[in-house]
């Protein structure tokens, strides 16, 4: 267990608890269990970490037996962005696929049972849910993690999805603030920059986030964007003027400010994680996401350094990071409290969610979501078809590990389904050549934004026109073929219902 120190310690296990990293392996290594003895108050898991359920309720007993209180963390949206089931895609439709539907009662219900899932493996913080409007319809990084383009249903639904999530004892994290929807550039690589005026901002980016303070959330997520009309200088991670006077003292946000993953190349390729995470906390961020790529136990001593460094050379006041650590260990307290009332007898179970018996309402979700356009002699298949998934460049956001398309959830309908994978160098004739005399199933992601998918597209469809097209990413191309499927993500349940579609389940 934890054992407490006083002095000059205080500011180390400070340091300390206002880190949120990753490791690497399916069990604790040896040496983040010796920090969470020496303060460490939060863990990420990531994909790596994953092989199944009961794997990882093991993982999150191991680490509780260290400290109790320990801030679990994990990146869990749903849809597109899943850790728990990173290697078989998500029983959840992601936010586009909510708000598609546009029931918020919905919404909390799906989120209430994710919630369900992750308290069941002892993941208490979930990096969720995105509260950006996706406005700019060429955005690489959000997309069909976002609720949808349009301010108001995203407000909604945000608040709905919180309120679901932290009812099964949960924390919400509500990202990425103050809004990632009008870009173009992902943060992951380079500095995107929104060039709107405080009004604008004030109307559109900044309205799901009031909505998500209304409804309690727990964490708020900062993004790594500039954002001229509040600070020319400092991306809104590292801006006092963003996450003070903006998100604390504007909109009168009092729980915890987490920043994103301070490895990203906004931050790391230009003032470094060190320099980096000592401006977030100086800034007013409580807590520094660290361990997608970065998961050493390195990079945590070298950023619990830097944070001592600057409190002893003054370039960070030992308030602020006190201030910081006792806000992370608030929402330790509150996660504990959240366990013992969901846990407790005579609490709200909602009908077959109980523990270990699971719920069926992301496909019910999926289903609603899909919207299909037919043509008049569309007739569902009885005969196996070939699959011939388009891949785009994957949005680093989503992982490499997690499959997509149909072909395996039509295969279950309709065996003997062959499937092939085509990309930028692909040609119709290429799939024909595939699929010979079996009818084309053309499962698309964001056609929109990807000239040589649509081009190939058009080949095909001129060359056969009753093939099926299932636009599994953000539906802005013109629906066509002799069945067109919208899912509005490519979750594994999104590829469920759209199979079950094309068969006529």
């Amino acid at each position: 267990m934890t054992t407490m120190t006083t002095g000059s310690d205080t500011l180390t296990r400070d340091a300390l608890a206002v880190l949120q990293p990753g490791f690497t392996g399916t069990s604790a290594p040896d040496w983040l269990l010796r920090r969470i003895g020496e303060g460490l108050a939060s863990v990420g898991l990531f994909g790596r970490n994953i092989v199944s359920a009961p794997q990882v309720a093991a993982l999150t007993a191991q680490l509780r037996a260290e400290r109790d209180d320990l801030l679990v963390a994990i990146d869990e949206e749903g849809g597109d962005v899943t850790r728990i089931e990173v290697r078989t895609g998500s029983s959840f439709p992601g936010n586009l696929a909510l708000g598609a539907v546009d029931d918020v009662d919905l919404t909390r219900e799906v989120a209430r049972e994710l919630g369900r899932r992750l308290a069941e493996c002892g993941v208490n913080l979930n990096w969720a849910p995105s509260a950006d409007v996706n406005s700019n319809p060429d955005n690489p990084i959000i997309g069909v993690r976002a609720f949808g383009a349009e301010t108001g249903l995203v407000a909604r639904h945000t608040a709905a999805y919180i309120e679901g999530l932290q009812a099964a004892g949960v924390a919400a994290c509500t990202k990425h603030f103050p809004g990632h929807g009008d870009t173009n550039v992902d943060s992951h690589h380079a500095m995107p920059r929104i060039d709107v005026d405080l009004d604008t901002l004030h109307k559109r980016e900044l309205v799901p986030f009031r909505a998500a303070i209304a409804a309690g959330s727990k964490s708020v997520m900062s993004a790594h964007i500039l954002l001229p009309a509040l600070d020319p200088a400092r991306p809104a991670t590292l801006s006092p003027r963003i996450l003070t006077g903006l998100l604390r003292e504007e909109l009168g946000y009092d729980g915890l400010i987490v920043s994103d993953a301070v490895e990203m190349q906004a931050i790391a390729g230009t003032v470094g994680i060190e320099r980096g995470s000592v401006l977030a906390i100086a800034a007013g961020a409580d807590a520094l996401c660290v361990g997608g790529g970065l998961a050493d136990e390195g990079t945590v001593l070298r950023l619990r350094d830097a944070l001592v460094r600057a409190v002893r050379d003054g370039d960070l006041a030992e308030e602020r990071l006190a201030d910081a650590a006792a806000r992370v260990r608030a929402l330790a307290a509150w996660t504990q409290r959240a366990r013992g009332d969901v846990a407790a007898p005579g609490a709200a179970v909602q009908e077959g969610t109980a523990p270990g018996t699971g719920s069926d309402i992301g496909l019910v979700a999926a289903r609603r979501a899909a919207r299909i356009t037919a043509s008049p002699s569309w007739r569902p298949l009885e005969q196996a078809p070939y699959v011939a998934t388009f891949t785009p460049v994957m949005n680093i956001a989503v992982s490499s590990e997690t499959p997509w398309s149909i072909g395996g959830e039509l295969a279950a309908l309709l065996p003997g389904t062959e499937s092939g994978t085509f990309g930028t160098d692909s040609s119709a004739a290429d799939v024909l050549g595939a699929a010979g005399e079996r009818r084309v199933v053309a499962v698309v992601r964001d056609e929109h934004r990807h000239p040589w998918m649509a081009a190939a597209l058009d080949a095909l469809l001129a060359a056969r026109p009753d093939t099926v097209v299932v636009e599994m990413g953000v539906p802005r191309a013109t629906p066509r073929g002799a069945l067109h499927i919208a899912t509005h993500g490519a979750a594994r349940v999104c590829g469920r219902a759209a199979a079950e579609a094309i068969a006529g389940v």
